[in-house]
């Protein structure tokens, strides 16, 4: 594996930055399962945040078993689609402390997980998107490049 390389896993596919990162390792599931049987503010919340990391540049959505994962280098951003409701968390290489994050996770300088529940596609605001945006630049592992 050469600098910049990415390592994929023979068994299930999926990318990573380093060789033999630890991982479910599973297929990737349907990404409509997900929003089955959930209001339609929920996928159209989902709907919106992937509009806007699309325009970002190329992003792998990962439908998992229990989440659904977006990821470029590594995964910046997560989400969990509820009947209501559309948990998730983003990973910025900073902390952000503002009213719309339910919890905040330092497990390191750069690697910190701000916890949201959205209900409306309009939540998925300016502030949200340049956030989307900067996690974005964390997931292609630029903040580590400064």
């Amino acid at each position: 594996m050469t600098a910049g390389e990415l390592w994929r896993c023979p068994s299930c596919g999926r990318t990573f930055a380093n060789r033999n990162q630890t991982h479910t390792c599973a297929p990737p599931g349907d990404l409509d399962t997900h929003f089955a049987g959930k209001a339609p503010a929920v996928r159209a919340c989902f709907d919106r945040i992937l509009a806007v990391v699309t325009a970002l540049g190329p992003v792998t959505v990962l439908p998992e078993k229990t989440r659904i994962a977006l990821h470029v280098r590594m995964s910046f951003a997560a989400f969990t689609p509820r009947i209501h409701w559309l948990d998730g968390h983003l990973v910025l290489a900073r902390r952000v402390d503002l009213p719309r994050f339910r919890k905040i996770e330092v497990y390191s300088a750069h690697n910190v997980l701000h916890a949201l529940r959205l209900t409306d596609p309009a939540e998925v605001d300016d502030e949200l998107s340049s956030l989307l945006s900067e996690a974005y630049q964390v997931g292609a592992q630029r903040h580590l490049r400064r």
